[in-house]
Order: C-alpha cells, then structure tokens, then sequence
C-alpha cells in the first residue's frame, strides 16, 4: 500500500460531465492571495499575487486519450468507432471497453428475474422483482459519450410535486409518508440552466418551445435565445406533425392538445447571432460568498466547439442517426471537451498551454473513504485500487491524504453510493461503539433510485417517411409533461426516434430475417426491405418514476469485483402510479396511430426481459439511461443526503455531485439540470477553498 502525502486543494473522482464540470470552473479560477479571494484567471493581473489550484482526477477508466492531446485523442475515438462497427448489437455500451477492473452495466447482460435468486450476470446484482433496464459506461467523459443530446429543461411544476399535486413518498421501511419538494425551484436553477446550455453549447429555438404550463414562455426563458440554431426537424417529424396538426388526444376524462416541439439539444449546428460573443462563467464576491455568473465580456463571436482533436471536424452536425452509442464526428457535446478546457489554459500570450495544476489519474477505481472523528468529522483519506493494464486485474493500492483537501465524488447514481456504502467507520457514543456510514445519517444514500421507463410503440407510416435521416431525434410531444393527471398517474415526455425500429425489433436485420423466411429472393426481397425500412415509424413515451426509497442501491460483500470492490446490489420495482402512466400512454398511442392512418405493430411478448401485466394486459419498458436519485438533496440532514449545493450535510469537505443528487425525476433529460445544479455547487466550493487557503 502505498501513502501518497503530496497534498492537492481538491480532489474530483470521475471525468463525466459533473467532475468535468468542476474542474473546468475550478481551473478558470485562482487564489489572490492580498485580497484572499477566489478570482477569475481573466480579472488576475499580476500572477505574484496569485495561487494555482491543484486539482487531481480520478478515473475508473483507461488512460487512453485522456490527456487529450490531438494524436491520443483521435486514436482512441477512431478505436472506440472500428468497435462500434464491429459491433453486432449497437447498445449503448457497444463501441467502449468492456473493463473488467471497472466493468459497467450493460443493457445486454440484463434478464428475467426468478426470486429469490438475483440476476448477476452483468455487473448489477439485480434482485428485482422487477429488473433495473438502463445501463452507464465507465470511460473517460463519462455517459455523455453515449447519451442522445437532449436538453429540455425541467418544468417549474416539476420541483414542488407535493405542493402542486399533493404526492407524497413512503418513508424507509414505514407506511408513513413524507413531502418531495426540491430545496431549490426552477427560477434559482434558471441562470445555471442558462450557463449549462452555453457550456453544453444547445442548439435549439425559444420562440418554439410550448409547454403544459401555467407560466408564459417569456416567463419560463426571459430574454434568452440558445447559443446555436435549432437542428431542422428531420422529414419524418415534419409528416408526422402535419398529419397531427390541431389534434387531441382524450385521457383521464380530460381532451389534451398535442403539441410538436422542437427539441432543444446539446449539438452543434449554426451559432446564432442573436446570442452575441463567448461568455465566461465566473464568480463574483458577493456577502456571503460567490455568485457565479455569465459574464459577456467575450472578445470573439461565439463559435461551435468540434472534436477535441480537431475543432473543425464535428463543428456541425452531419445528421449521423448514431447519436446513441456515439457521434462519429464529435458535433454532439461531450464531457472530453470540458475536460479539455480544464487541461489547456490560456497563457500570456493567449496561447493554449497543458494546466500543471491539474492531473489525470486514470485507471485509479476510487472505493471507500475514510473519516477523521478528531476534525470534525472529515474525510481524511481517499482510497484507491490502481490497475496496471486493462488485460490483468493485478492492481496497487494507493491512499491519499485529504485532511486539508475538499472532496468531491462526481460519479454516476450507481457508483457515488456505492462508494459511500462502503465508507464505514465506528463512533463512541454513550459508552457503546456504532457502526456509521459516511454521508448517511439520513439512511437515504442509495435510496430513491429513478429511471425513465421507457415505453415503445412501433408501426409502417402509409407512406414513405425515411428514418435514419439526421439525429437520433429532432421533435418531442410535450403535451403530457405536467398536468392536473399527475396527482394521478405519471408524467412523460414523448420524443419521436429517427432509428426505425431498430431498437424494439433490432430491424433491419429482423426484417431481413422475415423476408428470407417468407421466401423472399433478389428484386423481390430489396422491394420488401424497401418499403417496410422507409415507413418504421417508432413512438416512445419516457415516463417519469417518483422517488421511492424502496428502489435501491446496495452492496454485499457476497458480489465484489476483479478488483475485490463491492458491485452495486440493486432493489427495484414500479409503482401503479407508473404502470397506469404506460396504460394512459398506451391509449395515446392508439389514438395518435389511428389519426396518422399508423399500421400498429407493437407487440409486449411475456419473454420480454422487462415485462408486467397491468389491468389484464401486457406492457414492456426499456430504461432510458437516466439514472438518478440516489443521494438527493434536500432541506434538512434529517431526510437528504446534501444539501442544495450538493455539499454533505455530515462531513466539512465532502461534496456528492451528479444525477444521484435529483429529488425527484421530471419529464426532462436528467443532463442539463444536473449540469447546471452542479455549476451552482460551485459557488459553494470556491466559498469553502476561500477558507481552506487562507488558514
């Protein structure tokens, strides 16, 4: 075991876009020393009276291209794309490497559950009774590497379900139940929304966006405009909108107009002048702390950022229709290029230079901390098993002093808790020794465990539409995001997918198979495959699920790792409340299909690996790789594990970021907000390394 003493100001574990996130706004910043405030490196004019921050990294993940230099970078992208092709199966996880050091949920492993015996085929140990359907990859960047690019805001509503609806969520192991109110609502998250589309760089159009909600848009967005024009909506969406126009659809007694928006998204397209020049996200003194904000003192027109090997490659969007599992050009946003902002700094010279303050600690699988009792309660040490090369599981276990160092864990909603399960130390009091966990006074590390159920339905247009032409999708239903309903059933969001259905039926090869079943040969065959390719149509309903703490995250020392680490035991099922959201969804489809003269051909078979009967009849969900909830955030250390600005209630110098940190779930993609709470926690770290610098 080997004690690393060389002490560093923070310590980020995980490279996606929360830990990249931090670094970036980290590293913008600097200490001056004669004010002994936190400044912005733009504002810092004589470097004597500053100090650098350093910053390390880790990543469970290779070392491969993670510096980011232009060779290195290209090299492992171009290797993650000769996979992906190679691929039979293109899922999520299909282009990356398959670690068994730091192995990661995969769609493919998942199967029926048989209790009492748990699925452990994959690295989930699922004991159900219902599967867990969504997966995550452990790789330099993160999930963004394989996520669509969605980027829709959540609504106001969306953060007082309690209030608005009266929901309220059984407490642990208890029938009584308790309010799931945010700590924070949607206009103190507007200006971090704000500064997560401008990092994220989303294209899309404010004056087209239309919500269920009771605020106007120019209440929801004020003066805004995103930083790039909308992606065109593709050929398809344009047929199914015209074919829907002035439609509703009848629900709970209630008539629901459709409305066909546009989906904002995190890609490249046209910079948008209105948006005016690059802006900066600093911080500035405030009474009580930081404000971060979005300075617009930029001296160049704001501009596309491409791959991080070349800027020009990937500086627009070519329409590849493989945005999941990956972009082949870079135009969809990814946590590499933040990181990379992060690494390379702008000199005197205003010349991009390596940051030696920041260092990159890949294949390092971070899996327990340690507390000091006799400093209030920090955490004093980081833990680390260090593997050699991703063909051996031989590892060195490394230990890092963090005594005057802040923490953060910035992994995904499966690997935070886990982390945190496995942080045990033992306290005196009142004369017996208790065992405790880190962060966890509130029994809710791992708790709350969320996904979007994603429901499919699949059918032949009357006439050619064209899927796969663009983006993974282009248009969203909006009209089921809020609503009188929810006090009911769940919410959800209805994008429309330009992949076929590929993901349902993985056509085109089922196709294929059919035809030459059929007997089907040569012009015959090609004018079948033809028709039938060009008029799959696919609809998908992303449900919202609540919070129940029931759904969970666990470990066992019974299922560990190559690594010897404990593998993440997960406790989930679906409520009524979400099996009648798919019913209801179900009905909507229905009656959209009908109105769009739709050939139905979904069909939810009992072999289905994520299957239920609901009112007699058979439903099937996929997960839609948003996996949230699992040390939230709230008011009170009684009921939360961190609070507003993601900061443990339990120990000075811990921070949890990233999507565990959401109360409750919405209608949205979980990326932006996350993004932009996590921007917010920032204020609160540059407030904590104030002090920590000037003692």
């Amino acid at each position: 075991m080997s004690q690393k003493d060389h002490k560093k100001d923070v310590i980020i574990v995980g490279t996606g876009i929360a830990g990249s996130l931090i670094a970036k706004l980290l590293t913008d910043h600097v200490f001056d020393t004669k004010k002994g405030k936190m400044i912005h490196r733009a504002d810092a004019k004589k470097a004597e009276n500053t100090r650098e921050l350093s910053v390390l990294m880790f990543e469970a993940g290779l070392e491969a291209g993670l510096e980011l230099d232009s060779v290195s970078s290209m090299t492992t992208y171009n290797e993650y794309m000769r996979t992906f092709f190679m691929q039979e199966a293109k899922v999520p996880n299909s282009p990356y490497p398959n670690l068994k050091q730091a192995p990661s949920p995969n769609v493919l492993d998942m199967e029926p559950i048989v209790p009492p015996f748990p699925d452990k085929k994959g690295y989930l140990v699922q004991f159900g009774p219902m599967p867990f359907a969504s997966d995550a990859i452990r790789v330099g960047g993160g999930t963004t590497l394989h996520w669509l690019g969605t980027t829709p805001r959540m609504l106001p509503n969306d953060f007082r379900l309690t209030e608005k609806y009266g929901i309220e969520i059984k407490q642990p192991d208890s029938d009584k139940k308790a309010p799931i109110n945010w700590p924070i609502d949607y206009e103190t998250l507007k200006p971090y929304y704000e500064m997560a589309e401008f990092e994220i760089g989303v294209s899309g159009n404010v004056s087209k966006q239309e919500y269920p909600i009771s605020e106007s848009m120019e209440q929801y967005y004020g003066d805004y405009v995103f930083p790039m024009e909308e992606i065109p909506q593709s050929y398809m969406d344009q047929k199914i909108i015209d074919g829907l126009k002035g439609t509703s659809v009848h629900l709970n007694f209630e008539k629901i107009p459709l409305m066909m928006v546009p989906s904002p998204q995190g890609r490249n397209s046209i910079p948008n002048p209105k948006y005016g020049k690059t802006k900066i996200i600093k911080a500035e003194t405030v009474q009580k702390g930081y404000k971060l904000v979005l300075d617009s003192s930029g001296k160049e027109e704001y501009k596309a950022l491409g791959s991080v090997w070349n800027p020009y490659m990937g500086e627009r969007c070519e329409g590849n229709a493989s945005c999941v599992p990956i972009c082949p050009v870079q135009a969809k946003y990814n946590a590499l290029k933040t990181l990379k902002k992060a690494l390379y700094k702008m000199n005197e010279n205003e010349n991009l230079t390596r940051n030696p303050h920041l260092e990159i600690k890949a294949q390092s699988v971070v899996y327990r901390l340690s507390v000091d009792q006799k400093d209030k309660d920090k955490i004093s040490k980081v833990h680390v098993r260090r593997y050699i090369s991703k063909e051996k599981t031989d590892f060195v276990e490394e230990v890092f002093d963090t005594s005057d160092t802040i923490v953060i864990l910035a992994a995904n909603a499966f690997e935070n808790p886990k982390i945190l399960l496995n942080s045990k130390y033992t306290v005196t009091e009142n004369g017996k020794t208790i065992e405790k966990t880190v962060a966890n006074r509130s029994d809710q590390v791992g708790r709350n465990l969320m996904d979007h159920m994603v429901m499919l339905t699949w059918g032949l247009f009357p006439e050619a539409v064209y899927p796969y032409r663009g983006p993974g999708s282009t248009t969203n239903i909006s009209s089921f995001r809020d609503g009188n309903f929810r006090s009911e059933f769940s919410a959800w969001i209805s994008p429309l997918d330009n992949w076929g259905w590929s993901w349902p039926t993985f056509s085109p090869g089922s196709d294929l198979s059919e035809f030459l079943g059929d007997g089907l040969f040569g012009a015959e065959l090609k004018e079948a495959l033809a028709s039938r390719l060009s008029r799959q149509v696919l609809f998908h309903f992303e449900i919202e699920q609540l919070p129940d703490p029931n759904n969970r995250v666990t470990i066992n020392d019974q299922y560990t790792d190559a690594l010897g680490i404990p593998r993440p035991v997960i406790h989930y099922e679906l409520t009524d409340y979400e099996k009648r959201a798919m019913e209801q969804a179900k009905l909507a489809s229905d009656q959209m299909f009908a109105k769009l003269d739709i050939q139905d051909f979904t069909k939810y078979n009992a072999t289905d690996n994520n299957t239920f009967v609901y009112n007699s009849v058979r439903y099937s969900y996929n997960g839609a790789g948003h996996i949230v909830g699992t040390h939230k955030m709230g008011s009170s250390p009684d009921d939360s594990v961190t609070n507003s600005y993601c900061k443990s209630w339990d120990h000075p110098n811990l921070y949890i970021v990233g999507a565990g940190n959401m109360t409750t779930l919405g209608t949205s993609n979980p990326t932006l907000t996350l993004s932009a709470f996590t921007i917010r926690s920032v204020e609160s770290i540059l407030a904590d390394l104030e002090n920590q610098l000037k003692n």
